[in-house]
């Protein structure tokens, strides 16, 4: 893969925003497993190496079952997760294609009777920012982290 510029070193200011981001959700109430699943998802859809590879390491560590993660592309066909994490993954596959349709009313209406406001909105948020992180790791060829 060519090598392309890298913006932590070319623009560290922009960098270090987005950092901001992801460390106002690292100290939120949201789960640690739901974040990871979200960061997973999404870079799945986007095809993000980097950021599959980062995540499904950090899930490991955080202790999430190596079967889940296996499974992940495919939740809607397992047993494996629970309600809220079904809605989450719906949340984040609608979110992601926002191109398609968008977040569909059905999903919305599951995740404010499952979750309250600030949380479905942190959920919003780790889909957003994880979309960012995935648009650059993807345009710049970020290498794989071992």
């Amino acid at each position: 893969m060519e090598t392309r510029i890298q913006i932590d070193a070319a623009e560290p200011l922009a960098f270090k925003a987005m950092l901001g981001l992801e460390n106002y959700l690292l100290q939120s109430q949201l789960d640690k497993i739901h974040y990871e699943l979200i960061k997973i998802r999404a870079s799945q859809i986007n095809g993000c190496a980097f950021c599959i590879n980062m995540h499904t390491k950090d899930a490991l560590t955080l202790g999430e079952n190596p079967k889940r993660l296996l499974l992940l592309d495919a939740w809607w066909d397992t047993d494996l997760f629970s309600e809220e994490e079904r809605v989450i993954l719906k949340t984040t596959e609608e979110v992601t294609m926002v191109h398609k349709n968008g977040l569909s009313r059905e999903t919305y209406e599951k995740a404010v009777k499952l979750f309250d406001e600030h949380y479905f909105s942190q959920i919003i948020m780790a889909i957003v920012t994880i979309n960012a992180w995935n648009r650059i790791a993807i345009s710049t060829h970020k290498p794989l982290q071992d």
